[in-house]
């Protein structure tokens, strides 16, 4: 089972942290993969409502990091990557460049598919089916 801190939470949500490099490291350091949220603006930031937090492209190449791109530039440019990332809105189900099947809250998917069930804790998703969890309380999944 994947176990994805979402934003680097591990307890619970903390907006006030979450994206910042160090707090991902954290959760890094706690056994977790993190699902981080990234923008290219005249250069790479993380952060979820806006960039907030210069990073260089080297800092993606993480193999803990599931990679949300925030604006098209983002996405635009990391196609040409072997880095995991994605792109969603409100889709019921995106697919990573690694082929994970990423499944927003409250959908299910077929048995023995690479996927991961995103908050599930938001509508009790049953886990069972899915081969990995993001989750704000991930710790609890350990």
């Amino acid at each position: 089972m994947r176990l994805i801190s979402h934003r680097g939470n591990i307890k619970g949500k903390e907006p006030l942290n979450e994206n910042h490099p160090d707090y991902i490291q954290k959760a890094i350091d706690h056994g977790f993969e993190v699902e981080i949220d990234v923008w290219f603006e005249k250069g790479w930031w993380l952060g979820h409502d806006s960039p907030q937090y210069a990073i260089d492209l080297e800092y993606l190449g993480n193999p803990n990091f599931w990679i949300h791109c925030k604006n098209m530039e983002a996405l635009a440019y990391l196609q040409n990557t072997k880095y995991n990332y994605f792109w969603h809105d409100v889709d019921s189900y995106t697919l990573t460049s690694h082929g994970w099947i990423w499944a927003y809250p409250n959908n299910y998917v077929v048995a023995g598919t690479q996927s991961i069930a995103v908050l599930p804790e938001i509508h009790k998703t049953d886990t069972n089916l899915f081969s990995g969890i993001c989750s704000d309380i991930i710790g609890d999944y350990k």
